[in-house]
C-alpha cells in the first residue's frame, strides 16, 4: 500500500503523468508556514460535506490560540441546487456567527477550507474541477469558489469579511499543526 501510494503521489506531482494520476497534487500557493508568533482574530470556514464549520480563531502569539466554532447544516436541496443558493446560505451563516460574536463591524480575514478538487490560480483563487461527496450545485464547476463566496458575502453587505485564502483540508491541517509546533 505504501509503495503504491508513493508512486501515485509521484505521478500526481509530475506534469506529464498528473492527468492519469489517482492522487492529484495541485499547487497551494501557501508561501510560508506559521511561526506560532502570529496574533489577531481570523475566521475559518470548512466546507466538505453535509455540514460546514465556521470558526473564530484568536491567535495570541507564543503558539497559543483559542477557537470558537459552530457547525451548520447544508440542506440536501442546497447540495444539488444552484451554486448561488449554496454560497448565499453559507454567507448567511457567516453573518449569524459574526453577529453572535459581536464582530459585525470588525474586519475579519477568512480562510476557506474547500475540500473538493480545485485548481488554484493563486492563494485566494480556486477553480472547482468537479463536485464530490453528494454535491452537484449548478454553475460552480469551472468557477472560482473564492469569488463566489466573496460575492455572496457582498450581496448581504452586513459583515466585513474578506476571503484571503482557499485551501484543502490537508493544507489546513499542515498550517494548524505548524502553528502549534514549528518543529
Amino acid at each position: 500500500v505504501y509503495s503504491r501510494f508513493c508512486l501515485e503521489v509521484a505521478r500526481g506531482l509530475k506534469r506529464s503523468t498528473h492527468p492519469q494520476a489517482n492522487v492529484k497534487c495541485f499547487p497551494t500557493y501557501v508561501q510560508d508556514l506559521p511561526t506560532g508568533d502570529e496574533m489577531g482574530k481570523y475566521l475559518a470556514l470548512d466546507l466538505g460535506g453535509t455540514n460546514f464549520r465556521v470558526l473564530l480563531v484568536s491567535l495570541k502569539g507564543h503558539h497559543d490560540a483559542t477557537v470558537d466554532s459552530q457547525i451548520y447544516a447544508v440542506p440536501k436541496d442546497l447540495m444539488v441546487g444552484s451554486g448561488v443558493q449554496l454560497f448565499d446560505h453559507i454567507a448567511g451563516c457567516l453573518a449569524k456567527f459574526v453577529e453572535k460574536h459581536d464582530m459585525k463591524t470588525a474586519y475579519l480575514p477568512l480562510g476557506f477550507t474547500f475540500s473538493f478538487p480545485c485548481v488554484q490560480l493563486g492563494l485566494k483563487e480556486g477553480i472547482l474541477v468537479r463536485w464530490t461527496k453528494g454535491f452537484d450545485c449548478a454553475g460552480v464547476e469551472g468557477e472560482d469558489v473564492g469569488r463566489m463566496l466573496h460575492e455572496a458575502i457582498q450581496r448581504r453587505g452586513d459583515a466585513d469579511i474578506a476571503v484571503v485564502a482557499i485551501l484543502n483540508d490537508t493544507t489546513g491541517t499542515l498550517m494548524s499543526c505548524a502553528h502549534r509546533n514549528a518543529d
